[in-house]
């Protein structure tokens, strides 16, 4: 049961986008610069996957 509930966790901050967040405030950390904040983060990431090239037509 514990693995389930330890499984399932993962599940949702991977599909949430909060590990990502997460890594991204570490970075920030550790490069000493002040983070975006999730809005902008987000926006960012959003916007760069709209312009990312891809092999679909749509």
């Amino acid at each position: 049961m514990r693995d389930l509930v330890r499984g399932l966790r993962w599940y949702l901050r991977e599909v949430d986008g909060r590990s990502r967040w997460e890594r991204y405030l570490a970075e920030c950390a550790a490069h000493g610069h002040p983070p975006l904040t999730r809005r902008e983060f987000e926006r960012r990431r959003a916007d760069a996957r709209a312009g990312a090239v891809s092999s679909r037509c749509c």
